[in-house]
């Protein structure tokens, strides 16, 4: 019994690896065949596991991690080329069009976007706290909460 299970758990740490080596090194250029090896495995029989276990193939989940750090770089004001860039795409028009098609904004959009929220957040803050929360602190009712 023991011996079935084992193989299993084996191939999982395999595939794990490999999406850690994914997350680790998402702004380099790596391939299917960086990442197959990584975790010792053909690169069909690989991404067939890889897909099993995450829903994504490998080169999408690479997509889905430099999308989401791209995200958190232009929450931080950094310009659309250097975010691009820094997260492992060869072109800023191939990030922006990407971007948009999985997020449904340019990134130009998504960061002024951010920019805006949280100029709303310093003179509305009530605004961006769940109702239920601001009614158990008493902030809904008269109070100066907005002003502060």
């Amino acid at each position: 019994m023991q011996g079935e299970v084992y193989p299993k758990v084996y191939l999982y740490r395999r595939i794990v690896r490999a999406k850690l080596y994914i997350d680790e090194r998402y702004a380099e250029n790596i391939d299917l065949d960086n990442i197959a090896d990584e975790a010792f495995f053909s690169k069909f029989h690989f991404t067939r596991l890889f897909k099993k276990t995450y829903a994504k193939t490998p080169h999408q989940y690479l997509t889905f991690v430099r999308i989401e750090r791209s995200k958190l770089l232009l929450q931080e004001n950094i310009p659309v080329a250097d975010v691009c860039y820094t997260v492992g795409f060869d072109s800023v028009s191939s990030f922006t069009g990407l971007f948009k098609r999985l997020t449904g904004t340019t990134p130009s959009a998504y960061q002024r976007d951010c920019k805006r929220k949280l100029e709303e957040i310093k003179t509305v803050p009530l605004k961006h706290i769940p109702n239920c929360f601001a009614e158990m602190k008493g902030w809904t009712q008269k109070s100066n909460f907005e002003e502060v």
